[in-house]
């Protein structure tokens, strides 16, 4: 049963106008979306995006045109699409996650609105401050203030209310995610919060072809290990229906970030609306189209989040939800 409409965080298909359709419209703005992840993922983030310019008033076909190009989670792709996509001369790019920093390192001084980034802008050189970016690179972030220690604070917290006798607790991350790692950041929140609360942590990385996920597993149940966090990271994300089934065969309760995973059986997620920072990107577009500069334009932090809850795992894993618990819940999954 779900407690209010639920933008759903998953999605399809990607490219939009092909070159054919827009050639004729050559003096038209051309926006270019560049996404990491899969065509189930992308479809609902797309149609988000123009969403966002239609609500400045945009209209696909008269004031701009778009196109796009998916990754199908096979990172390796990126820069040859962020190439194919700089060769139609776009007015400004639209990038996620990881499609960011392939973005800037390929054109450093195209306008570039980032979204579905979970990291601090700041920290890995995308802006100088939020308030005022700067340079040419503006958008969204998933966190809101407080950042990633707080978001997860509040996760770990959620959990605690249905599982609250943990004793210790893994997080499974990804090894070889480029330097601006989510993983860092999850794991000083998860460290410091678990210490305070007297629970066991620890952490077992993997590499993002997913080979060591089975060994990583069994040392941490060999550990003790009696619940587990999974990172947002999206080499992990982008292959939930690989992960989710090996979760589920530990017999463990699990928890994380996105809606995605809960759908797929995950006990409980809680975080910002990722469709929503993607229609958000489509309004900065729209702005960026009328002339605003990108460095003028502030870095918006997350206002809605969202707590998913699967009663069905829960009731598989003997699991009874405190009643203010679902009531809290943003979607519950029967």
């Amino acid at each position: 049963m779900k407690r209010r409409a639920f933008l759903h965080a998953v999605g399809s298909t990607a490219i939009a106008w092909p070159v054919h359709a827009w050639a004729k419209d050559a003096k038209l703005p051309l926006v270019a979306v560049l996404f990491p992840g899969t065509d189930d993922f992308f479809k609902p983030r797309l149609a988000a995006v123009r969403d966002g310019l239609k609500d400045e008033g945009m209209v696909e076909g008269r004031d701009y045109v778009l196109e796009s190009r998916v990754a199908n989670g096979d990172f390796s792709q990126l820069p040859r699409l962020a190439e194919e996509l700089d060769a139609l001369k776009p007015r400004l790019f639209v990038g996620a996650a990881q499609a960011v920093g392939t973005l800037r390192r390929l054109r450093p001084d195209a306008p570039l609105v980032f979204t579905a980034v979970a990291v601090d802008p700041i920290a890995v050189g995308l802006a100088e401050s939020y308030a005022r970016p700067g340079g040419t690179a503006t958008g969204n972030v998933m966190n809101a203030v407080g950042g990633e220690e707080s978001l997860t604070a509040k996760r770990l917290g959620f959990f605690r209310d249905l599982v609250p006798n943990v004793r210790r607790l893994g997080m499974i991350g990804v090894a070889d995610y480029g330097v601006a790692r989510l993983e860092t950041s999850e794991q000083e929140a998860l460290r410091k919060i678990t210490a305070q609360s007297g629970i066991g942590f620890d952490s077992y990385e993997i590499h993002s072809n997913l080979d060591d996920l089975d060994a990583a597993l069994a040392k941490a149940l060999g550990h003790g290990v009696e619940a587990f966090y999974i990172s947002g990271d999206p080499a992990l994300t982008f292959r939930i229906s690989v992960v989710m089934p090996r979760l589920l065969a530990t017999g463990k309760p699990t928890f994380g970030p996105y809606p995605d995973w809960a759908h797929a059986g995950m006990l409980l997620t809680y975080s910002s609306d990722a469709v929503d920072g993607f229609r958000r990107a489509g309004a900065y577009a729209a702005k960026i189209i009328r002339g605003a500069n990108p460095g003028d334009l502030p870095i918006e932090q997350a206002s809605k989040f969202w707590l998913v809850i699967n009663l069905k795992t829960a009731r598989q894993l003997g699991i009874k939800v405190p009643p203010d618990l679902l009531t809290l819940a943003d979607e519950v999954i029967e």
